[in-house]
């Protein structure tokens, strides 16, 4: 009887592009902080609410309203023509944004600009139109099939001019920082590679409404006593200000 065996598949434009993604990400001197933050009272105001803003949708905006007292937070590390930060004017979120293909689940990068400048109904809207819109009018899907046709040997070359030489382009492309949660599903993420100067994970909400709150960033960019403030500074956003946001729609009807 002959033995089964394995057969080759072939690599898709979109895991090609996370493939190239975490090449490139994996030449970043990444470090990770993490605090468990107290969210209760934004629990509790998300629960009064008619409409409920998702968490992702809430620190979009929280972390987009830190960056604005964090320049640090906006800058990117570029090497070229001379090693050298770029400071973008606004932050720009790279959210991640599940979309189920008849051949493969894909995750398609979701930019919402200047989040701290926008509702939550308005940063859901773009949101919802990158998981419900045809996959082939997305911009971030022809982005992806379009560099992952590039030949290989100029492939690497692109990725390397795309990140290190214009600084807004490359805010302009990939974002200023990342959000990523599984917790939806059940889970957490306990280590990134980002891509961009910093990126916000968080795991499960316990039953205490207690959250672990992560920040992965580059190191080239700001140090850990920077992060460990950020974060600080994230949580009495999370706990004031997106509170009386997501409570402002109760307060108005009454």
């Amino acid at each position: 009887m002959s033995k089964p065996r394995g057969r080759s598949v072939a690599i898709s434009p979109y895991r090609q592009l996370v493939c190239d993604l975490m090449h490139f990400s994996g030449q970043v001197p990444a470090v990770c902080a993490e605090r468990r933050m107290n969210l209760s009272e934004l629990v509790q105001a998300r629960a009064k609410a008619d409409v409920r803003p998702s968490y992702t949708t809430i620190f979009a905006k929280a972390y987009g309203i830190l960056s604005r007292d964090y320049p640090e937070l906006r800058r990117s590390y570029l090497k070229l023509p001379w090693p050298r930060f770029y400071e973008h004017p606004h932050s720009i979120v790279a959210l991640n944004v599940e979309r189920r293909l008849p051949e493969e689940d894909v995750v398609l990068f979701c930019l919402v600009r200047a989040p701290e400048n926008r509702s939550f109904q308005e940063i859901e809207a773009i949101v919802r139109h990158h998981r419900d819109a045809p996959i082939s009018e997305l911009r971030s899907h022809q982005r992806a099939v379009g560099v992952s046709r590039i030949p290989w040997p100029i492939r690497p070359l692109f990725w390397y001019l795309s990140l290190n030489l214009f600084g807004r382009r490359r805010c302009h492309n990939f974002g200023t920082f990342s959000l990523s949660s599984i917790g939806s599903q059940g889970a957490g993420l306990l280590n990134l590679k980002p891509i961009l100067t910093s990126a916000i994970h968080y795991g499960i909400l316990e039953k205490d409404n207690s959250l672990a709150v992560r920040l992965t960033w580059d190191h080239r960019v700001f140090d850990g006593a920077t992060a460990a403030r950020a974060l600080t500074d994230l949580e009495r956003i999370l706990t004031v200000e997106m509170v009386r946001e997501v409570a402002e729609p109760i307060r108005l009807a009454a």
